[in-house]
């Protein structure tokens, strides 16, 4: 995308986006599911699963929108992947993979200018370390100017597992990805001292990689009883890879429960020094003031 584009000129791109679409076209959706299951999926996000002609989703994600009836069951699916639903209308379901998402949206810009409506599933939101900036690079890279993109927000991990184990996201926060595949680790690094030092709440996404890196560097800039939430699979029940789970713990101690950390699905909450706990019977919570730590400060 050209970088030296002001305010003002991507404003009026966007004001003309619509009056330069061809009547035949469909429209493309970047749909974000959050963790999957129908609780945690915005009406917008399921009404235009629903309506696609086209629905591109990873075998996971397919199996949670039939798991409610988003899309139709395999046994309405045919070997080339037309599923029919109980109204006789018919969509294309398209499987994703991560080595194919460049094939994937070239082919997403063919179904539009056929005139299809297409869906593309993302997990959490498609803007949080998910698949809307590769459409819009792709859609530069293909000058696909003519395409009409629609970005359907989801809940992501932060917010889900945040939810989980209470309030802690009330005041500043961050989120700092650890995979290294797209950022060097002295970005990362760099990154993490500044959220640090900077006292934000800090979410940390996929903690599969360097998470036990990424806890020492913290550690050097914040108080060891500083607390911490690991999650795992926030918002997925028992359908998720490992299964939801949280744990509450300090940064001086994180590391030492990678038994915690199951993999991709995992996040961590990395408190400030107003983060506190709150207990309700046998369970503990995470709560960071907005402000004022009394009532009377609100």
């Amino acid at each position: 995308m050209s970088s030296d584009a002001d305010a003002g000129e991507l404003g009026a791109a966007a004001d003309a986006a619509p009056d330069g679409t061809p009547d035949d076209h469909g429209t493309l959706s970047v749909v974000g599911i959050g963790p999957g299951l129908p609780d945690h999926m915005t009406v917008k996000a399921k009404r235009v699963i629903e309506t696609a002609d086209v629905v591109i989703a990873s075998s996971l994600y397919q199996e949670f929108l039939r798991a409610d009836g988003t899309i139709p069951s395999e046994e309405r699916t045919d070997e080339d992947g037309i599923a029919t639903r109980d109204d006789g209308f018919e969509q294309e379901i398209v499987r994703s993979t991560m080595g194919r998402q460049i094939e994937l949206a070239r082919a997403a810009f063919d179904y539009v200018r056929e005139g299809k409506d297409v869906a593309h599933v993302s997990g959490g939101d498609p803007s949080v370390y998910g698949k809307s900036d590769l459409i819009f690079k792709m859609a530069d890279e293909e000058d696909a100017t003519d395409v009409p993109i629609e970005i359907v927000p989801g809940m992501t991990a932060a917010l889900g597992g945040a939810a989980n184990v209470g309030a802690p996201l009330c005041n500043d926060f961050c989120t700092v990805s650890l995979s290294d595949k797209w950022r060097g680790w002295d970005e990362i690094e760099e990154k993490l001292r500044a959220a640090a030092v900077s006292d934000f709440v800090i979410v940390l996404y996929n903690c599969w990689r360097n998470y036990e890196k990424a806890v020492e560097i913290v550690r050097e800039e914040r108080t060891d009883d500083a607390r911490v939430a690991i999650v795992n699979d926030a918002g997925r029940a028992d359908a998720g890879r490992n299964g939801e789970s949280e744990f509450i713990t300090t940064l001086g101690e994180a590391a030492d429960h990678d038994n915690k950390v199951s993999g991709m699905g995992t996040s961590l909450i990395v408190g400030n020094h107003e983060t506190e706990t709150w207990s309700n019977n046998d369970r503990t919570y995470l709560v960071t003031p907005r402000g004022g730590r009394d009532v009377e400060d609100f």
